[in-house]
């Protein structure tokens, strides 16, 4: 989804997802090009900020629930992530092209905070771009929570309304230190900055990894 395209992506939040195989490069023929900078990926000055120590590669998920391309990447990037090292950091981050996304926002970083993130994350997904869902309101999503079972509502509701803000406008800081223009897209160490979907993105981001690793 790119950022001058998200007021039809939320209108469209609920038609039925794409094939996530459909048109998209194989990875054996990504691996077979290198990434290509300009193209691929982008080189940021200045950096963008990183929490994870020296000793590990941060890698930074940009991604809204309302996008579909985002829904049909998450199987792949899960995938990935699972695979990755101890020396890989591994950050999803909600973004917010307008305040209409603040509350999507706030929903994961909650579940983040309840250790929901692999019970309920797939889910919100799974609602929104097959379910025909409008999760795009506090109330809408207080109530689809409600309907997941076993979530201890007064602390949901309790770190949305609070803690989960905060977090909010800081995810949104760092999409524009970025300079995130579309999702899904990925940050890798503050230096580098990829758009895209499916294999070859994953491809571009385990060389950019391996670059930082050199350096």
């Amino acid at each position: 989804m790119q950022r001058r395209d998200f007021s039809r992506s939320l209108l469209a939040a609920g038609t039925t997802a794409l094939a996530a195989a459909g048109g998209l490069v194989t990875p054996a023929f990504a691996q077979r090009v290198g990434p290509k900078e300009g193209t691929d990926f982008v080189r940021l000055n200045p950096a963008a900020p990183v929490e994870s120590p020296a000793s590990q590669v941060e890698v930074v998920e940009f991604f809204a629930y309302s996008c579909v391309h985002c829904f049909n990447f998450e199987p792949m990037f899960d995938e990935w992530m699972k695979k990755q090292p101890a020396s890989v950091k591994v950050r999803r981050m909600p973004v917010a092209f307008s305040p209409a996304f603040v509350p999507m926002q706030r929903l994961y970083f909650t579940l983040e905070n309840m250790k929901l993130v692999e019970r309920l994350h797939s889910k919100v997904f799974q609602a929104i771009h097959v379910d025909r869902q409008q999760l795009t309101t506090q109330p809408a999503i207080t109530a689809w929570i409600e309907k997941q079972g076993g979530v201890d509502m007064a602390r949901f509701n309790a770190f949305y309304n609070g803690a989960a803000a905060g977090l909010a406008t800081k995810a949104t800081q760092l999409q524009d230190a970025y300079k995130v223009e579309g999702t899904p897209s990925l940050g890798v160490a503050g230096r580098y900055y990829v758009n895209g979907q499916g294999p070859r993105t994953l491809v571009v981001a385990d060389a950019l990894i391996a670059e930082v690793r050199k350096g």
